[in-house]
């Protein structure tokens, strides 16, 4: 996880899947579930950034709940994580 911030942020996802993920059925699967574990957990979010999150390998057998705690994880150390909005 990256966080751009400037003064036109305002938490937009950005997601990046390189080729060593694994090939375009699993690097699409894995854009999906990152963009839907934004989604459901955006209102907790704050600050004024951008983020961009990378995929990693491990996710080709990932669930959605595992992605999940690992982003809001990644959110809490980044400091954009708070209180359901």
């Amino acid at each position: 996880m990256w966080l751009r911030k400037g003064p036109d942020a305002s938490l937009r996802l950005g997601v990046v899947t390189s080729r060593k993920v694994g090939k375009a059925v699993v690097r699409t699967r894995a854009r999906r579930l990152l963009r839907e574990a934004f989604r459901l957990n955006r209102s907790r979010f704050t600050g004024d950034c951008d983020v961009i999150l990378s995929a990693r390998d491990k996710i080709a057998g990932a669930v959605l709940k595992q992605v999940e705690t690992e982003l809001l994880t990644l959110a809490r150390r980044a400091g954009i994580y708070g209180k359901p909005g």
